[in-house]
């Protein structure tokens, strides 16, 4: 059995979360802007995935007006580019990046009981998988692992 690359950092939450998150954008050229702020903590306030809409209706109720799915779409988009946030694929939704200044390939795995996701690192599994889609002519690879199960809280 391969063994598990662990990355030691500290994961920050709350302020703390959202700060390393507004610099990380900032690092990389974007505008970290008031709707960016709420949409990132919303997410970030988030107990298991969330979905565009999710994100939506937290925003909307914090600011006490309607925010459109679509433009909280395009935030995601560019948190998810810029790895302030990751796409759980298999749900269509989102979950923030706790740790926004480390780039690394994460397997999810998802309970199908809560919805809760915890990312793995593993960069020999992630790194295998990017090695045989170069061996196989693909370029630009962005390995998306997911596993579908049931966590130990709920079983």
């Amino acid at each position: 059995m391969a063994s598990v690359h662990h990355h030691h950092h500290h994961e920050p939450t709350g302020q703390s979360l959202v700060a390393e998150a507004a610099k990380a954008l900032v690092d990389a050229g974007e505008q970290w802007t008031g709707m960016r702020e709420e949409v990132f903590a919303a997410l970030a306030a988030q107990p298991r995935p969330a979905s565009a809409y999710d994100i939506a209706e937290a925003v909307s109720q914090a600011r006490g007006k309607r925010v459109a799915a679509n433009s909280v779409y395009r935030i995601l988009d560019l948190f998810v580019a810029s790895n302030l946030a990751r796409r759980i694929e298999s749900a269509n939704a989102y979950i923030a990046n706790p740790h926004p200044g480390c780039r690394h390939d994460c397997i999810f795995l998802i309970c199908d009981s809560c919805g809760r996701a915890t990312h793995l690192d593993d960069d020999g599994m992630t790194g295998a998988l990017v090695e045989a889609a170069r061996d196989a002519g693909f370029a630009d690879i962005r390995p998306v692992v997911e596993l579908r199960g049931i966590c130990s809280a709920c079983n």
